[in-house]
């Protein structure tokens, strides 16, 4: 990454890990200072972390009650098969390129310097949110077991720790994130496993396929109810791009990426898709608390409810724990994720310099306070007033994961002009990506298709249109900060012949 140093990282390298540790061996990164210290089992818990959290343990529900478990399966298909086709760019490129800033560097070197400062701080933004998002539900979570406590106490506490895990050191938050995420993927697995066997009859009478024949089912609503819950699968699978930003402080990237890619996105699909089939042979999509289950009432997830049926003691206590888990799992990357964007951001001159001040064991601190400070800011906007303010603030991040996987498709699409005009030889990446091109333009037209679809719902029951217009906010933001930037610095957009290949 080019950075206002008196000497450019690409012209020499620099020295990022201090001694030696062993099992390295890498060439030093792009990023002046950083330390690669995330493995292989860091960078498969951290995407697997990031796409499994309460999207799966409380969502889930609401998708079958809404599309029928027909319809609610198509529609994770289909979004997994899109994730799949966007990890496969970004796979490609961070192999090639592990970076930092990720898909915001790839922006700026390979489609416009105004493009990459948008993307970059449209998802610095996205997960800055987020925290203050995983705060309010970690209240939320512990009122279930203190319900006198008040909610400020336990999402203080609870920011401490994220912040704490994070200004320790890079491998502290892999070794926190691969055990948050082995404790989900543990009830997940556990879950399949209980579901199958009362599925097949192991575990008292087999339910057989009524549950997918009764009423509307399996497809409620035809494809019209596959249409709308396929935001909620996407919302659900966001995070599986956290990979790409941890890129610039993995061991070996070259082959750790594609390791990554290769194995998590199909364990993702695995638990996902599972979970669906099993909630919906078990449970009717008529049943009223699959479309009331949240993190305020934990006692109805679907999770709850079948480990109920299966005879687990303390079941509700039980996934709570594990809920609250996901939780500080999806702050703690949060954290993690917006904090390298914004020291990205910064080296690239995008923000403020001092953003790139590092501690001595290699954490962008400046950038780590004020993305918390940030996360703060947006909590407490929830305790003020009404809380329209912080439902603002979630609204206009809403669509952020949506423009940011569209943005990485359309990076790729670029980086491979590039790669053509330059005349590079594909043999030499280090990963490359399936169906390429037809893959990118897929990913980019679905991206595409399910942020203008999320109108759909809303506009077909009768909502004003003002409040289906505040749903897409983010989309301006988006665009605002992107032809903003332009307009400012004149930047021109990037000839594929000149674009920035460059490797350290």
């Amino acid at each position: 990454m080019s950075t206002a140093h008196p000497h450019d990282p690409h012209d020499a390298p620099v020295d990022l890990h201090g001694p030696e540790e062993p099992g390295a061996g890498q060439a030093p990164a792009p990023d002046q200072g950083l330390r690669r210290s995330l493995r292989t089992r860091h960078l498969n818990m951290i995407a697997i972390g990031g796409a499994i959290g309460t999207g799966l343990f409380v969502a889930s529900g609401a998708t079958i009650s809404q599309a029928g478990p027909g319809g609610a399966l198509a529609a994770y298909c289909l979004v997994g098969l899109m994730v799949w086709l966007i990890m496969q760019s970004l796979g490609e490129m961070a192999a090639y390129l592990p970076v930092a800033g990720s898909f915001g560097e790839y922006g700026t070197r390979f489609v416009s310097p105004s493009f990459g400062f948008a993307i970059g701080w449209n998802y610095w933004f996205n997960w800055a949110i987020t925290v203050a998002a995983e705060l309010v539900a970690a209240a939320l979570v512990m009122k279930y077991w203190f319900p006198e406590v008040p909610a400020i106490v336990w999402s203080g506490l609870f920011l401490l720790v994220l912040f704490s895990i994070n200004v320790l050191s890079t491998r502290a938050y892999g070794e926190s994130e691969f055990w948050f995420a082995a404790i989900k993927v543990t009830a997940v697995i556990v879950f399949l496993a209980l579901g199958v066997a009362m599925i097949t009859g192991v575990i008292g009478q087999a339910p057989g396929t009524v549950n997918w024949t009764r009423g509307e089912a399996p497809f409620v609503g035809g494809g019209t109810g596959v249409l709308i819950v396929l935001l909620l699968a996407g919302y659900s699978f966001q995070g599986t791009e956290l990979i790409g930003t941890a890129a610039g402080e993995a061991e070996n990237p070259e082959t750790t990426i594609p390791r990554a890619v290769r194995t998590i996105f199909w364990r993702i699909l695995l638990f996902y898709v599972g979970a669906i089939a099993v909630i919906g042979f078990l449970i009717p999509y008529t049943d009223p608390n699959l479309l009331n289950s949240s993190e305020e009432n934990v006692s109805i997830s679907p999770f709850t409810l079948i480990f109920d049926k299966a005879g687990v003691l303390a079941a509700a206590s039980i996934m709570n724990a594990v809920i609250l888990t996901s939780v500080l799992s999806a702050g703690t990357s949060g954290l993690y994720s917006s904090t390298r964007m914004l020291f990205a951001l910064a080296e690239r001159g995008h923000a403020p310099r001092f953003l790139t001040r590092l501690s001595r064991h290699q954490v962008p601190m400046n950038a780590l306070v004020a993305t918390t400070l940030v996360g703060l800011a947006g909590f407490l906007t929830s305790l003020v007033g009404d809380g329209r303010a912080y439902e603002l603030l979630l609204t206009v991040s809403a669509l952020a994961g949506f423009i940011t996987w569209a943005g990485i498709s359309w990076c790729h699409w670029r980086f491979r002009a590039a790669l053509r005009a330059q005349g590079r030889d594909l043999s030499t990446l280090p990963y490359r990506a399936r169906f390429f091109p037809a893959g990118a333009v897929v990913a980019l037209v679905a991206c595409t298709a399910i942020i203008v679809g999320q109108a759909y719902d809303p506009l077909a029951s009768g909502a004003p249109v003002g409040e289906v217009l505040m749903s897409y906010v983010g989309v301006p933001f988006f665009f605002a900060l992107w032809w903003g930037h332009k307009l400012v610095t004149r930047a021109p957009g990037v000839d594929p012949a000149t674009a920035d290949l460059g490797r350290s």
